[in-house]
């Protein structure tokens, strides 16, 4: 989703204040929900409100039975806030909400030491068709094919910050619903809001790419803090 340019940026303290992250005693957040892919490994992405652009991202490791926090940073979301991924229309700039596998990683910088996750190294061919008339709807492509326009589709490497590094988020992808979104990203920072993907501070993004193992069937999981688009009932 091409990055989105409302910026939303909040103090330090304001992200302590929404940081979501359990206090001493309290139950970790992957215990409550619904569901977790049935892997040992977690990312959440919670917003404070269904309007929020930024909230904090936080990825677990299931040790003994037990989810353990491996690592947290702040997070941005879509310019227009989240929706609920099922029913998600495409060019809204909204996050959609919901449990998602990870299907791949990639990056125009060289993957960080240590990435086990399929990387795919971005080159001047790499795009990521959106064009809704295309065949190639919502995947990577590497040439552009003559059915997906340009002017509908992503040209990856034209984001060299927020495409730094990235991960692809298996919205709308496995079975892909035509004008219900594509190119649902977790990926770098950008100067401001997303239109749609959840974004990262690049030490963060590197960090996150060094962590995830798929044998362990990393999934990542996005809502709110409460009401019907809580992260809880995914």
């Amino acid at each position: 989703m091409r990055p989105g340019v409302v910026l939303a940026l909040v103090s330090a303290s304001s992200l302590a204040v929404l940081g979501f992250t359990p206090g001493p005693g309290s139950e970790p957040l992957p215990t409550r929900l619904a569901d977790t892919g049935g892997g040992s490994q977690l990312i959440t992405a919670q917003a404070p409100v269904i309007g929020s652009t930024s909230g904090t991202v936080t990825w677990w490791d299931l040790r003994d039975g037990q989810w353990v926090q491996a690592g947290s940073a702040p997070a941005r979301f879509g310019a227009k806030g989240l929706t609920e991924g099922g029913s998600r229309q495409q060019g809204t700039d909204t996050t959609p909400t919901g449990l998602y596998d990870l299907p791949f990683a990639f990056g125009i910088k060289a993957a960080p030491e240590g990435t086990k996750v399929m990387y795919r190294p971005v080159r001047e061919s790499s795009w990521w068709c959106q064009d809704n008339d295309s065949a190639a709807y919502n995947r990577w492509v590497d040439p552009l094919p003559a059915d997906c326009r340009a002017s509908e589709s992503e040209h990856l490497i034209t984001y060299s910050t927020q495409y730094a590094y990235g991960l692809v988020i298996g919205f709308n992808y496995d079975q892909p619903v035509r004008g219900r979104g594509a190119g649902i990203f977790l990926h770098v920072n950008g100067q401001a809001a997303t239109a749609g993907c959840v974004s990262v501070p690049e030490d963060a993004m590197r960090q996150i790419l060094q962590w995830a193992e798929p044998d362990r069937k990393p999934h990542i999981a996005i809502g709110t803090v409460d009401g019907a688009t809580a992260l809880t009932r995914y």
